[in-house]
């Protein structure tokens, strides 16, 4: 097994540094340990280790991990969710970083309401041009959020994105820069419904850049758990 406790530590280094660089706290940012495709035991190391907040992309495939593990962190679904697995979700996930629509927040409500509980969730923005991500449209997320603020049982605690997939920095920061001035937006609105708090953005490859523009929530897999086999 990869050494988890030793990838654990470095990733706390590279996020403290990130974070006193660009004049921050590194208590203000949660680390999500993302688990796709690693077994039970690898989640287990890392809870072990220190981690809090665990995440996986796929309902079906968080299922029998929940299963396993129960409420051993906290749970965030950090993928796409089709509204035919917000019931499983429910049951699981304590956090839904990836809200793309309107549609979906309803079906994620309607769901809660039945189920007599709350759930937090982050909205989803495409913040690039690549169309295989998911998200909402820039330009219609103020509007989306404020609607989705009037659901019943939905706590919106901020936005999330997916930098763009290159390793041109200025790009991958374009993406991370938009999603902030797009939460101060929001909040500058004056909503009273609606308060933003949370940036998640920052995966394994560019969390260190995300931290410096802003991220609260950072979504880190290969680095903590090793490369993926499939």
């Amino acid at each position: 097994m990869t050494n988890i406790q030793h990838n654990w530590e470095d990733v706390q280094e590279k996020v403290a540094l990130a974070a006193q660089r660009s004049g921050r706290n590194s208590d203000e940012i949660n680390i999500v340990a993302v688990s796709k495709t690693f077994p039970g035991e690898y989640i287990r190391s890392a809870v072990e280790a220190g981690v809090t907040s665990i995440g996986e992309n796929r309902v079906q495939e968080a299922w029998p991990k929940y299963q396993e593990l129960g409420k051993i962190a906290s749970w965030h679904l950090v993928g796409h969710l089709q509204t035919n697995k917000v019931k499983r979700a429910l049951q699981i996930f304590d956090v839904i970083q990836s809200v793309d629509s309107l549609h979906l927040a309803e079906e994620i409500s309607r769901r809660c309401t039945q189920m007599d509980r709350e759930v937090e969730i982050l909205l989803e923005v495409k913040t690039s041009d690549e169309p295989t991500k998911f998200g909402i449209a820039q330009d219609e997320a103020a509007e989306v959020a404020g609607r989705i603020a009037e659901l019943p049982r939905l706590k919106i605690s901020g936005l999330m994105t997916m930098g763009k997939w290159t390793s041109n920095e200025h790009e991958v920061r374009n993406c991370f820069q938009t999603l902030a001035r797009l939460r101060d937006q929001i909040n500058a609105s004056g909503s009273p419904t609606v308060v933003l708090t949370h940036l998640s953005m920052g995966m394994s490859g560019d969390f260190e850049w995300a931290i410096e523009e802003g991220a609260t929530i950072v979504r880190i897999g290969t680095a903590i758990f090793g490369p993926r086999s499939t």
